[in-house]
């Protein structure tokens, strides 16, 4: 017989968030970080995100899992300073090269995991962003604890919406594997409503899907878990891209419209927040 819960406030989202997380698989994010920093480049997902980032000129802000900078680079133009904090040494060295390259010398690095984040560390800054960073984190509401003491004005979050991986999902169906399976955004917004953040939350919408100059490309693109596969699974995941992709003469591209981006922003203002 099923316990009925009186009240929707007693359940712990936070056990069913690491429940579902508790098989997954970190990612060799040193070893990706040469992709990420070649395939950079700008998309819908980063128009919907600037266009809803509230910053002024004098802000300080946190990038949360900063990676190669995609977001931390168009931040820091906009903005006083930006700290960039990653796990892995080799994205926050391209991170580094391309402010370089772009002259952003208002940027600082921290190497550490995004669950040993802390307010004690870092201190207060304005605001803090967290952009697609935080789906696989486990220990979320003591991630999220922190992270709203740091932030004195505002906070952004982006994780998966409910129709992200597509063709990743249907390639493992083939194989007989399940997908890597990730909690659904509304664990997120019922966490943070049970630690009394009630924030807003907004699915963006996103028209571009991804565009391949070759197979190999659309095998090597960061979505597929390559490091998870065999030889033989490799082969076949070619295969499948040939058969699910069309070939576009016109702009020389491979695509399918079913591979495209789908992600939530999560957001909360701290204007009065005190520590």
């Amino acid at each position: 017989m099923k316990q009925c819960i009186e009240n929707p406030n007693d359940v712990d989202w936070t056990k069913f968030w690491a429940e579902k997380l508790s098989k997954k698989v970190d990612k060799d994010w040193d070893k990706a970080a040469p992709g990420f920093f070649k395939r950079t480049k700008k998309e819908d997902y980063y128009n919907a995100l600037f266009d809803r980032l509230i910053l002024d000129e004098n802000d300080t802000v946190l990038d949360v899992g900063c990676g190669e900078g995609s977001v931390t680079i168009p931040i820091a133009k906009k903005v006083k300073k930006v700290i960039g904090i990653d796990s892995s040494p080799k994205m926050l060295e391209y991170l580094e090269k391309r402010a370089r390259d772009e002259d952003a010398s208002n940027i600082e690095t921290i190497l550490k995991p995004i669950e040993e984040i802390s307010y004690d560390e870092i201190g207060d800054v304005d605001v803090v962003v967290c952009s697609r960073s935080l789906n696989g984190i486990i220990p979320i509401e003591d991630v999220l604890c922190e992270l709203n003491r740091i932030a004195k004005k505002y906070v952004f979050i982006t994780i998966f919406g409910p129709e992200n991986k597509k063709i990743e999902k249907d390639f493992d169906e083939e194989l007989g594997i399940k997908t890597e399976d990730f909690p659904d955004y509304n664990y997120f917004f019922n966490i943070l409503f049970n630690m009394g953040i009630y924030a807003n939350i907004e699915r963006f919408d996103l028209q571009n899907y991804r565009k391949y100059s070759s197979i190999e490309e659309a095998m090597d693109n960061g979505k597929f878990r390559l490091d998870l596969y065999s030889d033989s699974e490799k082969e076949l995941l070619k295969d499948y891209l040939k058969r699910i992709l069309t070939y576009d003469e016109e702009s020389e591209k491979y695509y399918t419209i079913k591979d495209k981006a789908d992600w939530i922003i999560i957001w909360w203002c701290n204007k009065n927040k005190k520590n």
